[in-house]
C-alpha cells in the first residue's frame, strides 16, 4: 500500500477546506500567544504604573533608569517572541485535524493499493473502504487551539501584569501616558501645544467611592461627597489658567487662582471652573453625611441570673463605627427609706460599649446589648439609659433617656435578700458602715434556722468583725470593696446552698467527659466517666428538688415562661445512655452534639416545688412519675440486697463500713424521707391511701430500710424475710400501677404493658429467692425487674407522645412541652427523635420516598469516613462492621 499526496484528491478536499483553515488558524494563535507572552507582559507592566501617573511623582533621574530599563525589556522579549515564532504549514493543520478523528480517514484516502492489483475482489474490497474513508471526512471539524501556557509561566506573571493594568484602567487613565514625552522634550513642546491641565477628586475613604480623574468628567452636574478632597494641577505658562471655584468656603489664606498645584475640600455646593484655554467647569451638588440614628426597638429584658437583653436598631448613610450605652442613677425616682435615705456618694454614670456586627453592613443592623449588671451599684434600682452611636465623620446620633429599673440577679431566700439589702446600702454610701454593721448583728443574733452550715455563719461573723474595724478606722474604697464582694459571695452562699458544690460538679463531670471524646478514651474510661455524670446529674437534680421555688402562695416566685420545657430523670438517663453508646462505638461527632445538647437542658432546668404548682397532671404524666419512683426504690432495694450478700463473704470489714456509713446516713436519708413524704402528700394522694402496700413512696421505703437495718443488725434471716417484704411491696404497687396505666392504643401502649408484666413476674422471682436466701439469684431478678421497667418506660413514654394529641384536655402548648431531651432532632435517615431520647425509632418508616434517598447517602457516607486514614482505628473498625452488616 502506497500514500499519495492530498492535493491530487481534489474532489474529496472540498468540505476539509473551512475545519482545515480554521485550525491551522488557531494554530498561527498558540504560537502567537507561546511565543509573545513575555512581550504582553512586559508592556501590561509599563502600562500601569504610567496610566497611574508614576511619572508625574518620581524624581527625572529615576524615571530616566526605569525606561532605560523597560526599553531593554521590550526588545529582549520582542526579540525572543519573533525567534520562537513559526507559522504552522497546512499539512500541520490537516494532520491535526485528522487525528482528531477515528481511524485517521484523511490519511487513508490519500493512500493507493499497494498490492492485490488487478484481482477483482481485492480491487472492488479497496473501493468500498476508500468511500467509507471518504464519508468519515465529511465529519471533520475545526480543532481547538491549546492556548495554555502554565508550563512556560509557572509563577503566574502574565496574570500579575493583567490584574496591574485592569487596575490602572479602573483608577487611572490612558490620557497620562501621553505626559512622558513632557519628561522627554521639556517644557517648550508644552508651551507650543497650549496650556493643560488635569484634577482628581478623592471621596472621604469611609465612604468606599472611588477617585474621579476631572479629565474624563464631561461639564455639567456633578454630585460628589463632603469632606471629599480636589486636587488640580495646571500646566503651561503662569497665568494662562486659573482655578475658580466656591466648593470649599474658604476664607482664610488662599493660594493665587493661578498656582501650578491647588488643592482643598468641599464643604458645600458651589461651582468648580478651569479658566483658561481648554477650559472647563462644573456644577458641584455637595452630598452631606447625615449623622447616625439609634432606637430601641424593644423593652429591656433580663434572666433569673440577672443578665439583661436591650434590643435595638442602628442606621448610618456610610455606616456605624461605634457606641455606647450611659447608665445614669435616676436619683429622683428612687424611694429614699432604710439605708437610702441619706445622699449617696457620688458615682460616675455606667457607660458599656455597644455591640458591632463582625462582618457585613453596618449602615443598617439590628444588636442585642447583653451584659450581666447584678453586681453593681445600680443593680435593682431605677436608672435612665441612654444610647449612643457614632459614624467615621465623628457625628453622633443618640436615644432620648429611657427611664427602667435596671435589671439584677433576684433572691428568694429571705436572709439572702436581706444581705444584698445590706450590700445594696453600703454601696449606696460608705457612712452606711455602722448601721449596716449594727443590722447584720441583729440578723445573726439568734441563727438557729438561718444558716444552712457553720461556714455561712462564720463567714457572716467574719464580715461584722471586719466592719467593726472599718466603722472604728474610717472605710476607704478598698475596704468597701473588699465587703462589698464578701456579702455577695455570702449572699450567693446562702441563696443556692449545696445547690452551686453539685452544679461544679456537674460542670467537672462533662468536662472530663469531653475531653474523652476528644482524646479517644477506652471503653473502662468511657463507662467510668458515664458513672461520675450520673451521680454528678442525680445529686444536682436532688438539690435542686430540695433549693425548688416557692409556690404561688409565697411571697416571691421566679418567673416561668410560658412555653417551659420539662423533662423527666428517666428522659435524662436515656439520653446518657445514648451518648455512652454512641462514645464506646467510635461515634465521637454525634456524642458530642448529643452532649452539648445534655449540657443545654442542664443549663435550663429548673425544678419547681410541688407538681400541682402548674397545673393538674395528665394521667399519663402521673403514671411516668409513680413508675420513676417504683424504679428507684428497686434499685435502692437491689442495691441494699448487693451490700448483703457482700456481707456473707466479709462479714468482718463489710459490718464495719456498714456500721459507720448508717451512721451518717440514717439522718441524711430520714431528713430526705421526710422530704419525700412532704413533697408526695400533694401529688400521690392515691399512693398514700395504699398504705403499707406502697410504703408511701421513696421515702417511706428508705426509712423503712433504715429502720429494719437498725432492728436486724448487718445480714441475718430477719434482714431477708425484710427485704422479701420489701420486695413484695413493690411488686404490689408496680401491679396497682400497671393497672391504672391510661387507655393507650398503638403498639408502643401494648409494648410496655408487657414490659411492665415481665417486671413484675421477675420482681416475684427476686422475692422467692429473698426468701429462700438466695441473695445472688435474687440480685439476677431485681435486675431483670430494673431493665423491663426502664424499657416499659420508654414505651410508654413513646405511646404518649403518639396519643397526646388525642388526649382530652391537652393543649397545643402542653403538647409542645412534653417531656423530650432534643426536640426536633431527626436521626441520619430523617426520622424524629424518640419521646425518651432514642435516636432511632419504628415511627413513620413507611411510606416516604426519601428514605431510600437518605439511606444510599448515609452508606456513601460511611464508605467514605472508613476510608479516611486520619481517622482513629477503633472508629474505621466499627464503620467498617456497618458496612459489613449492609
Amino acid at each position: 500500500m502506497g500514500r499519495g499526496p492530498l492535493k491530487d484528491h481534489p474532489d474529496q478536499m472540498q468540505h476539509l477546506r473551512w475545519p482545515v483553515t480554521a485550525t491551522r488558524l488557531g494554530m498561527v494563535a498558540e504560537q502567537l500567544v507561546r511565543a509573545f507572552w513575555p512581550l504582553w507582559t512586559v508592556v501590561f507592566l509599563i502600562l500601569a504604573p504610567l496610566m497611574m501617573g508614576w511619572q508625574d511623582e518620581l524624581h527625572v533621574e529615576f524615571l530616566w533608569g526605569a525606561a532605560v530599563v523597560s526599553v531593554i525589556a521590550f526588545l529582549a522579549t520582542a526579540f525572543w517572541g519573533v525567534r520562537r515564532f513559526r507559522i504552522p504549514p497546512r499539512a500541520a493543520a490537516v494532520n491535526r485535524v485528522d487525528a482528531a478523528m477515528p481511524g485517521r480517514p484523511i490519511a487513508a484516502i490519500t493512500d493507493t493499493q499497494a498490492i492485490g492489483g488487478g484481482d477483482p475482489a481485492s480491487e472492488a474490497v479497496w473501493r468500498a473502504h476508500m468511500a467509507r474513508m471518504a464519508e468519515r471526512t465529511k465529519d471533520a471539524q475545526f480543532v481547538e487551539p491549546d492556548l495554555r501556557i502554565s508550563d512556560r509561566d509557572p509563577y503566574g506573571l502574565r496574570f500579575v501584569a493583567l490584574l496591574f493594568f485592569v487596575t490602572a484602567l479602573l483608577f487611572g487613565s490612558l490620557l497620562r501616558v501621553t505626559s512622558v514625552g513632557e519628561i522627554a522634550t521639556g517644557p517648550e513642546p508644552t508651551l507650543a501645544t497650549g496650556p493643560v491641565w488635569e484634577g482628581w477628586i478623592e471621596a472621604p475613604a469611609y465612604t468606599g467611592k472611588p477617585s474621579i480623574y476631572l479629565n474624563d468628567v464631561p461639564p455639567g452636574p456633578l454630585r460628589i461627597s463632603t469632606g471629599s478632597k480636589v486636587t488640580l494641577r495646571l500646566y503651561g505658562e503662569v497665568g494662562a489658567l486659573t482655578v475658580a471655584e466656591t466648593i470649599s468656603g474658604r476664607t482664610g489664606e488662599v493660594g493665587a487662582a493661578s498656582d501650578a498645584q491647588q488643592s482643598f475640600e468641599v464643604t458645600q455646593s458651589g461651582s468648580l471652573a478651569i479658566e483658561g484655554e481648554n477650559g472647563t467647569g462644573w456644577q458641584v451638588v455637595a452630598i452631606a453625611d447625615q449623622p447616625p440614628t439609634v432606637e430601641l426597638t424593644g423593652p429591656i429584658e433580663s434572666d433569673a441570673d440577672g443578665e439583661l437583653s436591650q434590643p435595638f436598631t442602628a442606621f448610618d448613610d456610610y455606616g456605624v463605627e461605634s457606641g455606647t450605652a450611659t447608665i445614669t442613677l435616676d436619683l429622683a425616682a428612687i424611694e429614699r427609706a432604710h439605708g437610702l435615705v441619706i445622699d449617696p456618694d457620688p458615682v460616675e454614670p455606667l457607660i458599656l460599649d455597644l455591640p458591632m456586627p463582625f462582618t457585613g453592613d453596618r449602615s443598617d443592623f439590628d444588636e442585642f446589648l447583653l451584659e450581666n449588671l447584678s453586681e453593681h451599684a445600680f443593680a435593682n434600682l431605677p436608672v435612665t439609659l441612654q444610647l449612643e452611636v457614632t459614624d467615621a465623620a465623628g457625628q453622633t446620633g443618640s436615644t432620648p433617656a429611657e427611664p427602667l429599673i435596671l435589671p439584677g440577679r433576684r433572691f428568694f431566700q429571705p436572709f439572702a435578700k436581706a444581705v444584698i439589702e445590706q450590700r445594696r446600702d453600703l454601696m449606696w454610701s460608705k457612712a452606711n458602715v455602722r448601721r449596716v454593721n449594727q443590722i447584720l448583728r441583729a440578723i445573726s443574733h439568734r441563727p438557729e434556722g438561718l444558716f444552712s452550715s457553720e461556714t455561712t455563719y462564720l463567714r457572716l461573723r467574719t464580715i461584722i468583725r471586719r466592719l467593726d474595724a472599718l466603722a472604728d478606722f474610717g472605710m476607704d474604697d478598698d475596704g468597701q470593696a473588699e465587703v462589698v464582694q464578701a456579702l455577695w459571695d455570702l449572699a450567693i452562699q446562702l441563696e443556692d446552698g449545696r445547690l452551686a458544690d453539685a452544679r461544679a460538679r456537674l460542670e467537672r463531670a462533662q468536662e472530663r467527659l469531653a475531653e474523652a471524646m476528644r482524646n479517644g478514651a477506652s471503653d473502662e474510661e468511657i463507662a467510668e466517666l458515664m458513672q461520675e455524670l450520673r451521680e454528678a446529674t442525680n445529686d444536682y437534680m436532688r438539690m435542686l428538688a430540695q433549693e425548688a421555688e416557692p409556690g404561688e402562695n409565697g411571697t416571691d416566685q421566679r418567673d416561668t415562661a410560658e412555653n417551659s420545657f420539662q423533662f423527666t430523670q428517666d428522659e435524662l438517663q436515656a439520653l446518657m445512655d445514648r451518648i455512652e453508646e454512641l462514645m464506646q462505638e467510635g461515634r465521637m461527632a454525634e456524642a458530642q452534639e448529643l452532649m452539648e445538647q445534655l449540657n443545654e437542658l442542664m443549663e435550663n432546668m429548673r425544678v419547681t416545688q410541688g407538681e400541682g404548682g402548674n397545673g393538674p397532671q395528665t394521667p399519663g404524666q402521673q403514671s411516668m412519675q409513680d413508675l420513676a419512683e417504683t424504679l428507684r426504690d428497686q434499685e435502692d432495694l437491689s442495691d441494699e440486697a448487693f451490700r448483703d450478700l457482700q456481707e456473707q463473704f466479709n462479714p468482718g470489714q463489710q459490718g464495719q463500713q456498714g456500721e459507720q456509713g448508717q451512721q451518717g446516713q440514717q439522718g441524711q436519708e430520714g431528713q430526705q424521707g421526710q422530704q419525700g413524704q412532704q413533697g408526695q402528700q400533694g401529688q400521690n394522694g392515691e399512693r398514700q391511701g395504699q398504705g403499707g402496700q406502697s410504703g408511701q413512696g421513696q421515702g417511706v421505703g428508705r426509712d423503712g430500710q433504715s429502720g429494719e437495718r437498725g432492728d436486724n443488725g448487718a445480714g441475718g434471716e430477719g434482714d431477708e424475710r425484710s427485704l422479701a417484704d420489701r420486695q413484695r411491696a413493690l411488686r404490689e404497687e408496680l401491679e396497682r400501677q400497671r393497672n391504672g396505666l391510661p387507655s393507650l392504643d398503638g403498639e408502643a401502649g401494648e409494648i410496655a404493658r408487657r414490659a411492665l408484666e415481665r417486671a413484675e413476674g421477675a420482681m416475684e422471682g427476686a422475692e422467692e429467692a429473698l426468701r429462700d436466701g438466695d441473695l445472688a439469684e435474687a440480685i439476677d431478678q431485681q435486675a431483670e425487674a430494673m431493665d423491663a421497667l426502664r424499657n416499659g418506660m420508654r414505651q410508654l413514654g413513646q405511646a404518649l407522645a403518639e396519643n397526646q394529641s388525642n388526649e382530652p384536655g391537652q393543649g397545643t402548648e402542653q403538647g409542645e412541652t412534653a417531656g423530650r431531651p432534643v426536640p426536633g432532632q431527626r436521626d441520619p435517615l430523617g426520622r424524629e427523635i424518640g419521646n425518651t431520647g432514642q435516636l432511632g425509632t419504628d415511627q413513620q418508616m413507611l411510606g416516604r420516598e426519601e428514605i431510600n434517598r437518605r439511606a444510599e447517602e448515609l452508606l456513601d457516607e460511611i464508605r467514605r469516613r472508613s476510608a479516611e486514614q486520619n481517622r482513629p482505628e477503633i472508629e474505621r473498625d466499627y464503620l467498617r462492621r456497618l458496612l459489613d452488616q449492609f
